[in-house]
């Protein structure tokens, strides 16, 4: 009997033990399917939440999008094989929106001719066949560094499929060098005035003028002398009807006004054009942006709307040449960012004439969003809100009595040493955006805080910031003013803190719009 029972219960041992390893089986496989089903946290990154970047690699100068079929179609300067070697292409991306961009590839590839790679220019639609290549053809008139020992000359590239691909219209330019190191960028526009195709051309410190009737032979007509300002680079010019009802021509460049303390981003006067000459209403130019990165800046028309002349679109490179390689994206394979489209429009002010104001453009706010909002807030130093955000606009009406510096610290850490600070210094008279106590692009650090002049009888201001990964644009009271800069904070900094030295201020109507984005 004992050998039996021990017998026994070995076998409900071992019944025990099997039964158990079924349970832990099944118990595992459910766990690795729950484990399949439970989403992957996505990896940190620095590609902006909403901004266009490059897919990979490296961009630079947006090229004026074109409307077409629906669709804004957009050209830039990309570069395949950065950072081991140089030489630019046309990549092109499409959207509807002007927020969400679809790649399409490039479609003019770089060294497939004698003359170089291409660089920046303009394209445009032929709707009357004046060029030759077929009614509604794409034609792009690019700048190359010729054959002919590499000087800038203009050249004709063409497309008859709806931009994807374009043909070199041959190794001659139609455009050759006049004699001047510079000349570049050309923009062409069709003047309904005249019924000629007008091209503005950055020759220098000069801005040259020049007509054609088929795209081919073009003709100078003028030129427009800046001073103190650089170089210019990507000239523009189009027309505009004010908020008064009065039409005005404007003509912008990218400009360099670093030696006498203004803005490196894009210049522009307002006045008159009679079909060959240009006259400013004011020798100074105006600026459309404060900050350290928005360059190589392009204004464009409204593609599904009637009215050509209210309002208009621009966009720009955000970034600077005086550190562009110096990016964290760089460890993730790209370099390169632009701005987000903004609407513009031109507005009399009595006494000082005409401006152009900005705003985000709309689409914007149908990105999805979490809103936090607070009615009404007393600082007297500071007071930290209880949200924590990293790509958002935020909008606040501020106002005081007496009071010497009053803003915003975004992006900060949780022990407040880290942030960047957008405001006004009353004690100063100018609006400001500071990027000393982030990351930042600039190790020279003699673009820290970027500004603009702020008049200090007014005793209140509106902010709307659009915050992102690695960029900050403020746009102050309703666009006059707008500084667009890099900035590099940890991922994690997301802290926003009210502040005022010297005094209290009101922030009322403050609400944050964190964009959720897939």
């Amino acid at each position: 009997m004992k050998k039996i029972a021990s017998k026994s219960n070995w076998i409900r041992s071992i019944v025990v033990i099997a039964g158990f390893a079924i349970l832990i089986a099944m118990d595992w496989s459910m766990y690795q399917r729950d484990a399949s089903k439970t989403p992957i946290p996505p990896t940190p990154t620095y590609r902006a939440a909403y901004h266009f970047t490059v897919p990979d690699k490296w961009k630079n100068d947006p090229q004026r999008p074109i409307y077409m079929d629906g669709q804004y179609h957009y050209y830039y300067l990309y570069n395949r094989d950065y950072p081991e070697k140089n030489g630019t292409e046309w990549r092109h991306a499409t959207s509807t929106d002007l927020v969400h961009w679809q790649d399409e590839g490039v479609s003019i590839p770089k060294y497939t001719n004698p003359n170089g790679d291409p660089w920046s220019g303009s394209v445009v639609i032929d709707d009357n066949n004046s060029a030759g290549f077929g009614k509604g053809a794409l034609v792009a008139i690019v700048t190359q560094p010729s054959a002919d020992g590499g000087k800038q000359e203009q050249f004709l590239w063409y497309s008859i499929d709806k931009g994807k691909t374009f043909t070199s219209y041959g190794d001659t330019p139609v455009m050759a060098n006049p004699g001047t190191k510079d000349f570049r960028d050309p923009k062409i526009i069709r003047d309904m005035h005249s019924d000629k195709w007008i091209m503005v051309m950055a020759e220098g410190t000069k801005i040259g003028f020049y007509e054609s009737d088929n795209l081919k032979k073009w003709r100078y007509m003028s030129g427009f002398s800046t001073e103190n300002i650089g170089l210019v680079e990507c000239p523009d010019l189009y027309q505009m009807r004010a908020d008064d009802g009065n039409y005005k021509w404007i003509l912008g460049a990218s400009a360099n006004g670093k030696s006498t303390g203004e803005p490196n981003t894009y210049a522009y006067w307002t006045g008159n054009f009679d079909g060959n000459h240009f006259s400013p209403d004011h020798s100074k130019p105006e600026w459309l942006d404060y900050g350290f990165d928005w360059y190589g800046a392009v204004t464009f028309e409204e593609g599904k709307g009637s009215d050509k002349y209210s309002h208009r679109y621009a966009l720009a490179w955000m970034n600077n040449w005086d550190y562009a390689n110096n990016t964290p994206t760089l460890k993730e394979g790209f370099n390169g960012m632009d701005s987000v489209v903004r609407q513009i429009r031109l507005k009399h002010v009595d006494g000082l004439g005409y401006h152009l104001v900005s705003q985000p453009v709309k689409a914007l706010n149908q990105l999805p969003t979490s809103m936090e909002s607070f009615e009404q807030i007393k600082v007297n130093g500071t007071h930290t809100l209880p949200v924590k955000a990293e790509a958002y606009q935020l909008e606040a009406d501020i106002s005081w009595s007496t009071i010497e510096n009053v803003g915003l610290r975004l992006r900060e850490s949780k022990d407040g040493k880290r942030h960047a600070d957008v405001g006004v210094s009353l004690e100063g008279q100018y609006s400001y955006v500071n990027r000393a106590y982030t990351g930042q692009p600039d190790q020279s650090r003699a673009y820290i805080e970027s500004k603009a002049p702020f008049d200090v009888n007014q005793r209140n201001v509106h902010l709307k910031i659009l915050v992102d990964k690695t960029s900050i644009e403020v746009f102050v009271d309703d666009g006059a003013v707008v500084h667009s800069s890099l900035i590099f904070p940890r991922l994690d900094d997301q802290g926003i803190t009210l502040f005022t030295t010297g005094g209290t201020a009101i922030f009322k109507n403050v609400v944050i719009s964190n964009f959720i984005v897939k």
